[in-house]
């Protein structure tokens, strides 16, 4: 079964290359059937391997591919790890992926370029599937790159939309400030472990601890240096504060992309990392006290912005931001198998989530606007009740006594509770911004069904949206009055919401009590703080009721205020205008970027443009070798008089100054 590896990592690879090759010469059907099909098979062989370490029938093991690099003391081949960790990253990216690629079908059926959309969705599947089973940091490096590279090419694959050239260049220049950091963090390591292997540096990491090393006169403790440049990239994929205004951006792209960066590959490639070289962030307090913070403040920050936006998958962007938040202060707090659990059950609400949204957008030809739509839950049951599964999911439905909830109960709640059960100072900030988050996160996701699902249908009376669809009421095709009737997706889209709502139900409680309570489940792939989780169930039943509670005030304040008084919204917007325009304006991160960085940028580019590309090298460069040109060629003109006559001197004159040079 370990040798199964292989062909779920390079089938993707195969099918996004004969895709890519291939591509109209094909036809759009069979570049779909091969890459679909190769995703599918990824998938098939993926479970029996999570299931084997689920069972605790299979153990960790490495499958060579190919010998990579000697250089001196640099040595690395080209590994395949398989382990608890892998196997559970393993059925999160290609269970998405491959219901993302069928999805895609429908959704992508009038797309002129299928053939490349879908070459470009099996390229990134393989480069996260390449950076989950690395087993050096290197060979994780390259992974990471190519989902860098690979969110570049289906965010922008519009390419002849200006924002969506403009999202996915963002997407790329804020990703290299991470990546930068996470250079620097694997050059650091590999200076003072002497190795890139992940075994290797984990097992010398505890040796570490408490050394420190001297920089610019200051005593800097190694471990946190390392571990905090390192979080750095993880901050860039994973769109924490800071390195997060690429996310929301990347809504440019078709929704089947969104669903598959938000919920199984890119922004989980940071929170994976953590988890990987948990054993190595033990040793750093500092880098953990950082990450629990801004994991705990990304969490509060995106959930506000959340709660103001219209465009319906931008709201569920926020929410992935939000929830990305939770992770990394579970891991911050030391709770790495609770951090991994939201990862996996957030994999199948959020991607429902997406493709829910989409199959929205679909019905209502385009439309992404929430003002827009109202009283759809009557044309689109089956994309309703998905919609309302992911909802429950992420919110959190469940009651701890009846031992039953939906998948974001046993993950988010777990999380909130073992953040308390640190008892730090850093760790309780965690917890009441996790309380407070998840307040926000069931208002806006309540607000959302409501505002799309409930109420007067807005689409019926909105010229918006009747000249968006229809040019002229014939072409309505239902009646003559030009009314837009939204339709149902096909069943290549509806066949992935039913899956994933199979996941949004039942994916926490079927794998609650492994992911958190069972070291040996995890069998060192991570390091298990086992006294921590002993305390998180020991918790004070407040704590245990605290999230239901505020789920259940995010669900009345979003009845109240759009279905019961839809006039809330507006006067609390009149009253508290400064606040919400800072918050409707995502706390004006762009703005201030915008002045701090871009725009000083610009400047210092037009000066070089003008001073030293202009000023200089052409100048004294091309220019002023054309100069010399040009000018040497009228003197030399001057010279071609056409008379045999003065030819011959010349050549006269040449001879006697060669002879007398010889003579002298």
């Amino acid at each position: 079964m370990h040798n199964w590896i292989i062909p779920i990592v390079f089938l993707p690879l195969l099918a996004a290359i004969i895709g890519g090759l291939g591509n109209r010469a094909l036809g759009n059907t069979v570049v779909k059937t091969i890459t679909t099909g190769a995703l599918f098979i990824s998938c098939a062989l993926s479970w029996p391997i999570f299931l084997a370490f689920f069972n605790g029938s299979m153990t960790a093991d490495v499958v060579p591919v190919l010998q990579w690099v000697q250089s001196g003391d640099l040595t690395f081949d080209w590994e395949l790890r398989v382990d608890t960790l892998t196997a559970v990253m393993l059925v999160v990216i290609t269970t998405v992926s491959a219901l993302v690629h069928l999805y895609s079908w429908g959704y992508m059926d009038e797309d002129p370029d299928q053939p490349r959309f879908f070459a470009y969705l099996s390229l990134f599947t393989f480069a996260m599937l390449m950076l989950v089973t690395a087993d050096n940091l290197v060979q994780m490096f390259f992974g990471w790159e190519g989902v860098g590279l690979a969110s570049y090419l289906l965010i922008g694959f519009w390419f002849r939309k200006p924002s969506a050239n403009a999202a996915a260049i963002k997407a790329f220049v804020v990703n290299r400030v991470g990546d930068l950091g996470f250079m620097l963090g694997i050059f650091g390591t590999f200076l003072v472990f002497g190795t890139t292997s992940i075994p290797e540096i984990l097992e010398a990491a505890p040796a570490m601890s408490g050394a420190s090393i001297t920089f610019m006169g200051y005593r800097l403790m190694t471990m946190d240096i390392l571990c905090i440049l390192l979080f750095i990239g993880a901050m860039g994929k994973s769109a924490q504060l800071g390195l997060h205004t690429w996310l929301p951006d990347a809504m440019e792209g078709p929704t089947p992309v969104s669903a598959l960066i938000h919920a199984a590959t890119m922004v989980t490639a940071g929170v994976f990392m953590v988890c990987r070289l948990s054993p190595m962030f033990e040793t750093a307090p500092t880098a953990l006290m950082i990450v629990t913070f801004i994991g705990a403040a990304t969490c509060i920050f995106a959930a506000t912005i959340g709660t103001t936006q219209w465009d319906i998958k931008r709201v569920i962007a926020y929410s992935t931001c939000s929830q990305l938040g939770y992770m990394f202060f579970a891991a911050g707090v030391g709770a790495y198998g609770a951090s991994m659990f939201h990862l996996f059950t957030h994999a199948f609400f959020k991607a429902l989530l997406f493709l829910g949204a989409g199959s929205v957008i679909h019905a209502m030809h385009h439309e992404q606007d929430m003002r827009y739509y109202g009283g759809l839950r009557k044309k689109i049951p089956l994309t309703f009740w998905a919609m309302m599964f992911g909802t429950l999911a992420i919110t959190g439905v469940g009651i701890y006594d009846l031992h039953a909830g939906f998948a974001g109960f046993w993950s988010k709640d777990a999380i909130i509770e073992v953040a308390y059960a640190r008892g730090t100072g850093v760790a309780t900030f965690a917890f009441w911004m996790g309380v407070f988050a998840a307040l926000l996160t069931s208002f806006y996701s309540w607000r959302l069904m409501f505002l799309t699902f409930w109420g007067k249908p807005r689409w019926i009376e909105s010229e918006h949206i009747q000249h968006t669809v229809h040019k002229t009421p014939e072409e309505a095709g239902e009646d003559t009055t030009g009314g837009y009737h939204p339709h149902e997706s096909p069943l290549t889209m509806l066949i992935p919401l039913g899956v994933l709502s199979i996941g949004a139900i039942a994916a926490g409680q079927m794998f609650a009590e492994s992911f958190l309570d069972s070291a040996a489940f995890w069998n060192g792939s991570i390091f298990y703080n086992e006294p921590l989780i002993h305390a998180m169930h020991a918790v004070p039943w407040q704590v245990k009721y605290a999230a239901f509670f505020v789920m259940v005030l995010g669900l009345f304040g979003a009845w109240l205020a759009y279905i019961k008084d839809t006039s809330l919204p507006g006067k609390f917007v009149e009253q508290f205008r400064l606040v919400h325009q800072f918050v409707y304006n995502k706390w004006y991160f762009d703005e201030l970027y915008n002045f701090l960085f871009i725009r000083p940028a610009f400047w210092l580019g037009r000066k070089f443009w003008v001073i030293g590309d202009q000023g200089i090298i052409d100048r004294f460069g091309p220019n002023g070798a054309a100069w010399v040109v040009v000018k040497g060629s009228a003197a030399a003109k001057k010279l071609q008089s056409g008379y045999l006559y003065s030819y011959a001197l010349i050549m006269l004159l040449g001879l006697i100054a060669a002879i007398t040079w010889v003579l002298m």
